[in-house]
């Protein structure tokens, strides 16, 4: 099951699917300095694997680092780069963490309070059923490499394009530097459209589902680079991604690391029950008939642990 997050609206997912470099561009992976100092933060909506998927351990040992708690977390060995190679290759999306971005990061309207967006995301997510995504793959995505889904997604692209409809009132308008920090220039119509009226360029029918997992290198010095990728990804994509809530990501200051601040399940609460068991009226598990398998995915996520 795989969460999206909001205060920097973003998302993180469990899965790779493909992307054609030539859709996907360099500023629409990145994100860029306040220079608000009255706020205290920037907010995005991401989506965000859950802490214990297989996908979000494999990301956080690539980048060194729990987006939820912020711990380090030990880098993979025996990959063919050193430590000091893959540092430098994550440097930048290490301080994102590992997401999918649905609403690009904004600053909260001087008319709208934390308490009534964090209502409202819980209301959207209640008012969303989850889906399956399909499955992801290791993609070159311009000077990048990431996960993007093997085949596009209509479901969405529609909760992308809903999410930032449904929360445009809380972002605050771009300023000038803001908007000349997106190249203006270098936009297409509907881009430049985009940046005016929603904030961001890389919205609606330029949106495009990727999760970033390194800087940018050239072709000559990315050598090395997919082989690590695949052997790190490889064995946690082999299944479709559960887009099953959104997450609400903060910049607590400027430049700092992003951490997950809330994740909100998709679909009606009651449906994210677990169903009474006859294990609650005294009898053990082995009396029920119950067999409890690990999925093929997570024993691959364990061996991997294990490895590291």
């Amino acid at each position: 099951m795989v969460p999206c997050f909001l205060t920097r609206i973003c998302l993180h997912a469990p899965a790779v699917t493909r992307l054609d470099s030539s859709i996907c561009h360099a500023n629409h992976l990145g994100t860029w300095r306040s220079e608000r100092p009255e706020q205290a933060h920037a907010l995005r909506h991401l989506f965000h694997a859950p802490i214990h998927d297989p996908l979000s351990i494999a990301a956080a040992s690539w980048f060194g680092r729990n987006v939820y708690s912020g711990e380090t977390v030990e880098r993979p060995s025996d990959i063919g780069l050193s430590s000091q190679e893959l540092a430098f290759c994550t440097a930048v999306p290490r301080r994102y963490g590992f997401h999918a971005t649905l609403k690009a990061p904004f600053h909260l309207h001087p008319d709208m309070t934390e308490a009534a967006l964090l209502k409202a995301l819980m209301q959207f997510a209640g008012s969303v059923t989850p889906f399956d995504m399909p499955r992801m793959e290791i993609a070159r995505l311009g000077d990048f490499y990431g996960l993007a889904p093997v085949c596009p997604s209509d479901a969405m692209q529609l909760l992308a394009a809903s999410v930032v409809q449904a929360f445009d009132e809380f972002r605050a308008p771009l300023s000038e530097a803001e908007i000349e920090r997106r190249n203006p220039d270098g936009l297409t119509a509907p881009q430049f459209a985009n940046l005016y009226r929603w904030g961001y360029p890389y919205v609606m029918d330029e949106f495009r589902f990727h999760m970033m997992l390194t800087g940018p290198r050239s072709e000559r010095n990315a050598t090395g680079l997919e082989g690590a990728l695949r052997h790190v990804f490889e064995p946690v994509l082999g299944t479709p991604m559960k887009i099953a809530s959104l997450a609400l990501f903060v910049e607590p200051e400027p430049g700092a690391p992003l951490r997950v601040h809330s994740q909100h399940p998709l679909g009606k609460i009651s449906a994210h029950r677990a169903p009474l068991s006859k294990a609650r009226t005294g009898l053990s598990v082995a009396e029920t008939g119950l067999v409890f398998r690990e999925s093929a995915e997570v024993r691959a996520a364990r061996s991997l642990e294990r490895g590291w």
